[in-house]
């Protein structure tokens, strides 16, 4: 998994990594930080596939173009599985789990 925090690594890695897992974490809040041990754990186990993360804290204007690229309203936490369509998929708060992620990607990665 890579940080991702300026819009122009975000297009940069629309236009070359498709599909994407991208998750919109909180440093601050706990149910961002149970979610993000499941991405943590995910991404261990799928190295395969391209994962990025930003911290909405440090990358507020990243996470707003992220939300208004996808047409997906901004949520933290906040996982989406984005492919040569767009958003296949995306969960936020207690929905961001690793059995989600993996049914979400397995058809497409």
């Amino acid at each position: 998994m890579e940080k991702i925090e300026t819009i122009e690594q975000f297009e940069q890695i629309c236009s070359s990594y498709r599909p994407f897992l991208l998750m919109k974490h909180s440093l601050t809040c706990p149910i961002s930080h149970r979610a993000w041990v499941e991405f943590e754990r995910f991404t261990k186990d799928f190295p395969h596939i391209h994962a990025y993360y930003l911290h909405v804290q440090h990358s507020r204007p990243l996470s707003q173009h992220v939300a208004e690229v996808f047409q997906v309203k901004h949520e933290s936490p906040q996982a989406l599985w984005v492919t040569d369509k767009g958003v296949a998929w995306h969960a936020s708060h207690w929905n961001v789990t690793y059995d989600q992620m993996k049914k979400a990607t397995m058809g497409e990665s």
